[in-house]
């Protein structure tokens, strides 16, 4: 039984080997399941769990959305206090910004796209997440924040 084992699994890793290539197999990574989510950084309302900064499941971090809700009240900066706010949450989280997959940025107006982008690139490393920007009606974006982001990543 052993021996059959044994060739089953030589087999398997040369099909694998042939397939992706050796440095693939060797660099594979086993994904660490974890049955229940994890939530930290937890925000309360009148003494009850309203949402959490972020949640990690099975090697993924989830950030809640940042904004800003401070002066000055121009999209450049409320974007690098979005971006700051961002990447404190994916430390806490056991990430990083060059980790980040996806991320959602919400606009209070679309007027503000350029100026967010020039304060947005490079931010995320020589590969950047994938990104969907929304303008959302004016007033959309929580508070008084002019812009809102969220994103995922892997830990």
């Amino acid at each position: 039984m052993k021996t059959e084992r044994r060739s089953i699994l030589k087999k398997l890793f040369a099909s694998a080997v042939g397939v992706t290539g050796l440095a693939a197999v060797a660099n594979a990574r086993v994904l660490e399941v974890t049955p229940e989510k994890v939530a930290g950084n937890i925000t309360e309302y009148k003494a009850q769990p309203l949402f959490a900064g972020h949640t990690i499941h099975n090697g993924l971090v989830y950030i809640a959305g940042k904004g800003a809700h401070t002066d000055p009240f121009d999209i450049k900066s409320h974007t690098e206090i979005v971006l700051k706010e961002l990447e404190k949450e994916l430390v806490r989280a056991g990430s990083s910004m060059k980790k980040v997959l996806k991320v959602t940025v919400y606009l209070n107006d679309i007027a503000d796209y350029k100026g967010m982008n020039d304060v947005y690139k490079g931010r995320f490393g020589a590969k950047p997440p994938v990104r969907s920007t929304i303008a959302v009606a004016k007033g959309g974006v929580p508070g008084d924040s002019l812009v809102e982001m969220d994103c995922i990543a892997y830990i």
